[in-house]
């Protein structure tokens, strides 16, 4: 299994899975169908699926064309709010990370030794997404139980390439992770950050770092799920 990240719209990312065994390619959120098509036309294989990870328009909207341009195409997502979904998927189908929205969904994949995961506008790279629909509560659950229980050197794609802001908020918070100061200056000179890993998020995601002395002094709460909310509120004004 290959990923190939697909850079689209001012600061999304699609992706093409890649499956050379099988010679089929599955897409993640293909937002801007003519360039994720491109993307996969070197590779000559037929494009058999999307895994749609939440409903919002620049991670969904594109699935009513590709499903014009390939009929057959299976598309699957966990809301029927999901353009074209052909295959809704419940509990138990799949791993649902609510939080930015309660259509949320992270898929993971496990090839060989190879195991990713898609999470969308869950987690990001150093930060978490917004809580639209979703509360404190679900995010943790998302975050600190479902996806930090995934083995720790699951790489991890995310669905915008926001880590720069999210590592000088992160800095702000978290001032003496001498493993966030690392990486700061790597992705400093990088401008396509993913992947991450599990273990990368714990080491640096302050909204991953949330049962920690240090980060419960700096938002004055105790309950990891209030210093999650404390965290996420303090990056809404940031």
């Amino acid at each position: 299994m290959k990923v190939v990240p697909v850079p689209v719209w001012q600061d999304n990312y699609a992706y093409l899975i890649v499956n050379e065994a099988d010679r089929t390619i599955g897409v993640v959120d293909p937002v801007d169908p003519e360039k994720v098509i491109n993307a996969a036309k070197p590779y000559n294989f037929p494009i058999e699926y999307i895994l749609t990870t939440h409903h919002h328009g620049d991670h969904a909207s594109g699935n009513e064309r590709m499903k014009q341009l390939f009929p057959d195409l299976a598309v699957y997502g966990g809301d029927n709010r999901i353009p074209a979904m052909t295959h809704p998927l419940k509990d138990g189908d799949t791993f649902k990370t609510f939080g930015h929205t309660n259509s949320s969904i992270s898929y993971y994949i496990e090839d060989n030794k190879d195991k990713v995961v898609f999470t969308g506008d869950t987690l990001f790279i150093a930060g978490c997404g917004r809580l639209f629909e979703g509360t404190p509560e679900q995010m943790h659950e998302s975050l600190n139980i479902k996806l930090a229980a995934l083995d720790k050197e699951t790489k991890v794609y995310v669905g915008h390439e926001y880590t720069k802001s999210n590592i000088k908020f992160a800095l702000h918070v978290d001032k003496d992770n001498l493993l966030l100061k690392q990486k700061a200056e790597l992705y400093a000179s990088t401008s396509i950050t993913v992947p991450s890993t599990i273990q990368n998020e714990l080491d640096i995601n302050p909204f991953m770092r949330v049962h920690l002395p240090s980060l419960q002094k700096f938002t004055g709460q105790t309950d990891p799920i209030m210093v999650l909310g404390a965290l996420r509120a303090m990056k809404d004004k940031f």
